[in-house]
């Protein structure tokens, strides 16, 4: 067991421990609102859906911090009293094991969890990873990609199912959560289109990155990705991997290494380097930044226009 991991187990019974030691007491960790639905969402997308669907009938609560990488979440007590208390819980199973465990723990039949909704991706899918890449092993999902939210159709496929289930949660608003997943299902169309439109015709379709996440964007708009250090963003590729990703992105004539907002970018930045290219910012959309003003619509449309920069799209 990696120190890592055993750290994930040990803060995850500290707080398990210390959440039974305070069950006596009512005052709930969440604050739970007796107008509202308590919704607990493990990281930004799945709140950002919680928010729109269940506008102000839910009370959401987001797991992950801004600016925090969510895939190595610990839970303090706190955190596992909300999840404990939920009325919904609403994750993606294999992505952040402390939650996983903190709904095996408590969840109950109170857990929804998308990839029920939309399975998953293989890692490999929309491009191809280096040789000795393990994919998604680092995560926890067998070698499969759980960034599903990066394709908007997906992500509406989720949200008209998480509106069923807070329809049942709370049957008095259940059309008004119909409704709401209507609209945010518009937005999203309206969303895929202009992706589909802006990423039609570009000189180039391999986006060389340094966090295999965009399989579903690949997948979804006729890209290749070229991922330089898998799936997992905190893992340091070897000396070899580095300068085989190198060789490749002269391959395929990179102008552009992209690197997201939520880690280093000083992988992307070495192999930029080497062969000439600039570096960019493509977001995976984890977590917002600290202090962000946008949401998942606008980040994804921030995306689109960097793309359509690096590969020179018409």
């Amino acid at each position: 067991m990696s120190n890592r991991t055993t750290s994930r187990v040990l803060a995850a019974a500290t707080a398990l421990l210390a959440l039974g030691a305070g069950a006596g007491c009512s005052t709930s960790a969440g604050g739970a609102d007796p107008k509202r639905v308590d919704v607990v969402a493990a990281f930004y997308p799945l709140q950002f859906l919680a928010e729109r669907i269940g506008g102000d009938a839910v009370r959401v609560t987001n797991l992950a911090k801004p600016g925090a990488e969510p895939h190595d979440l610990e839970l303090n007590p706190s955190q596992v009293g909300q999840v404990s208390e939920a009325e919904l819980i609403v994750y993606l199973k294999g992505f952040q094991p402390a939650v996983d465990d903190a709904v095996a723990q408590n969840g109950g039949d109170r857990a929804f969890d998308v990839t029920g909704v939309q399975p998953l991706l293989d890692a490999s899918a929309g491009g191809h990873n280096h040789e000795g890449e393990e994919g998604h092993a680092e995560e926890g999902n067998g070698g499969k990609d759980p960034h599903v939210w990066l394709d908007p159709t997906r992500l509406a496929g989720i949200g008209d199912q998480l509106a069923k289930r807070l329809g049942k949660a709370d049957p008095d608003h259940a059309a008004d959560y119909t409704s709401r997943a209507a609209a945010l299902r518009a937005d999203l169309t309206t969303l895929d289109s202009e992706f589909k439109h802006g990423l039609a015709t570009c000189q180039r379709r391999e986006i060389v990155t340094s966090h295999a996440a965009f399989g579903y964007l690949a997948d979804r708009y006729q890209l290749d990705q070229v991922g330089i250090t898998g799936l997992s963003p905190d893992v340091e590729p070897s000396p070899q991997r580095l300068a085989h990703a190198i060789e490749e992105a002269k391959e395929h004539h990179a102008t552009t290494i992209f690197f997201e907002t939520l880690v280093s970018p000083k992988v992307a930045e070495t192999i930029a380097g080497q062969v000439g290219a600039k570096t960019a910012v493509l977001d995976p959309i984890e977590g917002l930044a600290a202090g962000s003003d946008g949401d998942y619509l606008s980040v994804m449309r921030t995306n689109l226009r960097t793309l359509q920069t690096a590969l020179s799209c018409s």
